[in-house]
């Protein structure tokens, strides 16, 4: 990647990553925890929290901002052959998604099953996460869907493609009859697309604009105030998932997380937001687990009244608990969790490049 293209310069100890980048996927991996662990328990307690409010503003950009990140890196490894391309952008997230599902799986059905006298209706459920994933993992059931149109599509003009996804996700759906008939996500695919392939096609005015930001951090403050009480107010009237206006607000929420990832990476602020954001998908994998039982057990307590006070306590606990899970079984026996193992790859590895040569890359 050329230094235009990163926008930033990566020095030797950050490994070849932007660091902004990880703020902003570390920003953005706790506001799905926030949001799975406030409408988790506010559906068990049957009522809403003030937390909602946060969940709401952050609705029209949370995954958006997600999907855009995703993309920023494929011009890197689109243009490999399609063995080594399935392997890391398909196969990778595939192992990842079988396996959790398997666990969440087991968790959840199992023994309500068993207890029901209906192992056939758990294994249908089993079955079903084929084409109608758990909430908490359809994220990396998407992704490999849109890797592989983004090489499927590479020949085509990316005006074409990116208009074509742009009406995609501005035409009006019934997303109620999508959901009932179990086709959550039909919906899911064409709400996100656009945002995937505009940080595909445009990567490099995306780290442009990081760049721009990390120059003029002051304007980047007002421009950050300016876009939250814009957003909020257009969550607020109920039309911020409007056709045109929710693709508007995905797009320039997006741009907001990555302007507060730059500026937290320039100030080297919330170290620990970082981390979060460099093991995203551990977190994403694993905090179902945590929220479950913390949820349950807290709940039944009653030791937290305050239910919005209750769901940021399980939501810190949600991420760290995964991100400690990942340390302790590293290069044990469980690394299997977090870490594909050698049958599971179709191509071969890459070999391991020196932090040096990582730092030389990144600078090009």
């Amino acid at each position: 990647m050329t230094k235009a293209q990163s926008g930033m310069h990566v020095p030797a100890r950050d490994e070849g990553r932007v660091p902004w980048v990880d703020y902003a996927k570390g920003l953005c991996i706790i506001m799905v925890v926030m949001m799975h662990t406030t409408l988790g328990v506010e559906k068990a307690a049957g009522t809403v929290s003030w937390l909602n409010a946060a969940i709401e503003f952050a609705r029209p950009f949370r995954m958006p901002d997600f999907f855009l990140i995703s993309g920023l890196f494929l011009a890197r490894v689109i243009g490999r052959d399609w063995r080594t391309y399935l392997d890391r952008k398909v196969v990778h997230f595939l192992y990842f998604y079988v396996l959790w599902v398997v666990i969440q799986w087991a968790m959840k059905d199992v023994y309500p099953a068993y207890k029901a006298g209906d192992p056939a209706g758990a294994g249908w459920d089993l079955l079903s996460a084929v084409w109608d994933p758990p909430g908490t993992l359809w994220f990396i059931y998407m992704l490999p869907i849109f890797f592989v149109l983004a090489k499927l599509v590479r020949p085509l003009p990316p005006v074409l493609v990116l208009g074509a996804a742009a009406l995609l996700q501005a035409w009006p759906r019934d997303s109620a009859f999508l959901q009932d008939s179990g086709l959550f996500m039909v919906d899911e695919f064409c709400e996100r697309l656009v945002f995937f392939l505009a940080g595909t096609y445009a990567a490099e005015y995306v780290f442009r604009f990081a760049d721009l930001v990390d120059r003029h951090r002051r304007l980047a403050l007002g421009g950050l105030a300016l876009w939250g009480l814009v957003n909020g107010l257009l969550v607020q009237a109920g039309i911020a998932h409007a056709p045109v206006v929710g693709l508007l607000l995905g797009l320039v929420g997006a741009l907001a997380v990555i302007t507060t990832g730059v500026l937290l990476s320039a100030v080297n602020w919330l170290g620990a937001l970082r981390y979060c954001g460099q093991h995203s998908l551990v977190v994403y994998l694993a905090f179902f687990v945590p929220m479950a039982f913390l949820r349950t057990v807290l709940l039944k307590l009653g030791v937290i009244d305050d239910l919005g006070t209750l769901s940021l306590l399980i939501t810190a606990v949600s991420v760290v608990l995964p991100l400690i899970l990942h340390r302790v079984v590293k290069g044990g026996p469980l690394r299997f969790l977090f870490e594909r193992p050698a049958w599971a790859w179709i191509a071969p590895k890459r070999p391991a490049v020196p932090r040096e040569r990582l730092a030389m890359v990144a600078a090009e």
